[in-house]
């Protein structure tokens, strides 16, 4: 992992002989009564007190930069940012007046932290694949962009009600609010910032968002096209254009193993810059937007291939599955382009999800936790500096909600060709009409009510299946749907759930948003909170994972698309088809984009079926049951249910399965983030402690 804290206190709590257990600063870290320094481990001072910050981990030389206008007055910017020092510098200057959302407008993955005098700001990023914890600590507040090393600082325990509400309702921002596993330790949400002065913490908003009184502003779906593929190609070339990194060199032969198969073995990425190729869109178009622009979008001379100018291509081939088979060969077409290597990872029966579940802790659970095996091993394969696809289906595509905004803005023709293509996968006459009235009735629905709602089903265990296309698009045609593990969690469980809605309605205001906008951010924000567990879960030494489609800049012309052109079948391969053509990539193989239905759910199922035994183990004495979240017969039902071809949610499984890990992890972790804490402080101390018969506030 890598990660920067900081911390901003009070003239009082900086104060030595306070009352807060830390009294001091040495220049390097916080001084307690005791005379230890508080430090993270292995961390790199990037400035000192009376507000500290450091980088953790292992960052690159050029991931990290801080430009001064004087001695309080800086920015550090961590990861990578196409921006020059100059515009930094001009960046800098213009955030001492207080303008935020400029700091976020730079092309790249980062995170920027300004301080002005006492006055500290720190940025997230809009999609959550970046995000900013605080907590409150000796007097004033300390923050980080990971929830860990906080939690350790303050000794946080669980907090049941975030993993109640993450497995009942985790679309759901009223329902998880600001919270994280951890007690005591906050979430910046998506599109704000966290602005400390001297020690006081407030979270401001810098992205403007749709307003629900005013019809959205016509866009010309030309112009909005052409503005996805400017931010795309210059995603890219930022990362082109970034110093070439060389992973650990190799120390020697193996007998019987060439270099690839013995990089793999140890762990070691290829070096220069690759990406994965699935035959999809959404990897396809960054693969071919790599290639094609100037320079050596490649290896590096005299290391791989030698050529200097072919990208790595890694194609996931799954040998349990035939579904796929259609992908595969499209990718295989892809890959003859000459400035393309290309390398297919056979995948078998020992890389199906659940069939191994063993990994590194992360820094919050996720449901991709039953498939890191499966991403680890395709990951070996590929470069020091690796493009995937994550996060493009969230961004460009049309969240089913989003047609009770076309009601709203009385744009009705704009939902044929999309009721037309449901009618056609269902082959019901009747699917049009009960579409209509799904998104006639959300469009009609209050915020609060919606909330209500949700609240009174958790209560009474209503819970409604619903197969295919069209059932998932009516469940989506809600403000707040329930969660697919919410059917197997306790009643006290549901409870505290209902508890943390019914807290949220009585609160003034609502999103300001229609329900689609709001819908679709939501499912942005949770799938970048995944796939950055999944980063952690697969991390490979020297290895960086690249998302373009979660950048910032990628994320602001995504959402500038027309929804009329959003909702219309087929919309994201078209917009990437048009986004390839304007960069000089006309010719693709015929089927481009065509999606392949079902594929995740039998690889699922199957994975689940060949792991049933050990699935059962870890819900022998399961952690979750221990804190009052599930019984644990009723999950070892559920999963025999679903190994034996039962309908039942494979999604709502995958979260239960991945949160009994997580814990499981946490719990034997006997390390801590940081030194000179007393006792060598860690978070869940205690552990978990049974919480039967006693609900919490909900707060």
């Amino acid at each position: 992992m890598r990660w920067l804290v900081g911390w901003s206190m009070t003239a009082a709590g900086s104060a030595p002989g306070s009352a807060d257990p830390y009294g001091g600063y040495d220049g390097a870290g916080a001084v307690g009564l005791d005379g230890e320094v508080v430090q993270p481990v292995g961390s790199q001072l990037l400035w000192g007190d009376p507000d500290p910050l450091w980088a953790v981990g292992d960052w690159r030389p050029d991931e990290i930069r801080v430009v001064r206008a004087d001695e309080r007055t800086r920015i550090a910017v961590l990861g990578l940012c196409g921006a020059s020092d100059e515009q930094l510098r001009v960046g800098l200057l213009a955030a001492r007046g207080g303008a935020l959302r400029h700091l976020t407008a730079w092309p790249g993955s980062y995170t920027a932290v300004v301080q002005v005098d006492r006055r500290i700001t720190v940025c997230g990023d809009l999609a959550g694949a970046r995000p900013v914890f605080h907590t409150p600590w000796a007097g004033g507040t300390a923050y980080a962009t990971a929830a860990l090393p906080l939690a350790d600082l303050v000794e946080a325990n669980l907090d049941f009600g975030h993993l109640a509400a993450l497995l009942a309702a985790p679309d759901v921002p009223a329902a998880l609010l600001d919270s994280t596993p951890y007690d005591g330790v906050r979430r910046v949400p998506p599109g704000h910032a966290l602005v400390l002065r001297a020690g006081a913490r407030e979270v401001a908003n810098y992205e403007p968002v749709a307003s629900l009184a005013v019809a959205a502003a016509p866009t010309d779906p030309d112009s909005a096209v052409e503005g996805v593929r400017d931010a795309l190609v210059e995603a890219v070339r930022t990362r082109l254009s970034a110093p070439r990194h060389v992973p650990d060199m190799d120390p020697g032969p193996v007998p019987g193993m060439g270099p690839a198969e013995r990089r793999a073995a140890r762990g070691m990425p290829v070096p220069g810059i690759g990406a994965d190729l699935t035959g999809g869109p959404a990897s396809g178009t960054l693969a071919l937007l790599a290639a094609g622009l100037p320079g050596m979008p490649g290896t590096i001379l005299g290391h791989g291939t030698g050529a200097g100018e072919r990208l790595l291509a890694v194609t996931f081939n799954d040998l349990t599955s035939r579904r796929q088979q259609e992908e595969l060969e499209r990718a295989g077409e892809l890959a003859a382009n000459p400035r393309l290597h290309h390398v297919v990872v056979t995948g078998d029966a020992s890389m199906l999800p659940y069939t191994a579940l063993d990994g590194p802790l992360t820094d919050e659970p996720g449901p991709s936790l039953v498939l890191a095996a499966r991403h680890r091993a395709r990951l070996a394969a590929g470069s020091a500096d690796h493009f995937t696809g994550h996060g493009a289906r969230q961004a460009l595509d049309a969240h089913p909600a989003r047609l009770a905004d076309l009601l709203m803005d009385r744009k009705r023709r704009h939902l044929v060709r999309p009721m037309a293509a449901l009618t056609k996968a269902d082959g019901s006459v009747l699917v049009p009409a009960r579409v209509y009235g799904a998104a006639r009735r959300l469009a009609r629905t209050p915020y609060a009510a919606g909330l209500e709602s949700l609240a009174d089903r958790l209560l009474s265990r209503r819970f409604e299946d619903t197969p295919g296309a069209v059932g998932a698009s009516l469940a989506a045609l809600t403000w707040a749907p329930a969660g697919p593990a919410a059917r197997w969690l306790t009643g006290e469980a549901l409870a505290e759930v209902s508890v943390r809605l019914q807290s949220s309605t009585s609160r003034a205001g609502g999103p300001g948003q229609r329900p689609g906008d709001h819908r679709a951010r939501a499912a942005l924000a949770r799938h970048a909170a995944d796939l950055r567990v999944l980063e952690q879960a697969t991390e490979i030494r020297s290895q960086r994972l690249h998302a373009p489609y979660l950048d910032n800049q990628v994320v602001r012309a995504c959402q500038a698309l027309p929804e009329t052109l959003r909702v219309q079948p087929g919309a994201r391969a078209a917009i990437l088809r048009r986004v390839l053509k304007a960069s000089g990539v006309a010719e693709l193989p015929p089927g481009w984009g065509t999606p392949t239905p079902g594929s995740a759910t039998a690889t699922a199922r199957a994975g689940l079926r060949a792991a049933t035994g050990s699935v059962l183990t870890l819900f022998e004495t399961p952690l979750l049951a221990e804190a009052g979240l599930v019984e644990a017969r009723v999950v070892r039902k559920a999963v025999r249910a679903a190994a034996a071809g039962e309908p039942l949610p494979l999604a709502g499984l995958a979260d239960l399965v991945s949160l009994e890990l997580w814990l499981h992890r946490l719990l034997a972790r006997r390390g801590t983030c940081w030194t000179g804490t007393p006792a060598r402080a860690r978070a869940v101390p205690a552990g978990i402690a049974p919480r039967r018969g006693a609900l919490s506030s909900g707060a």
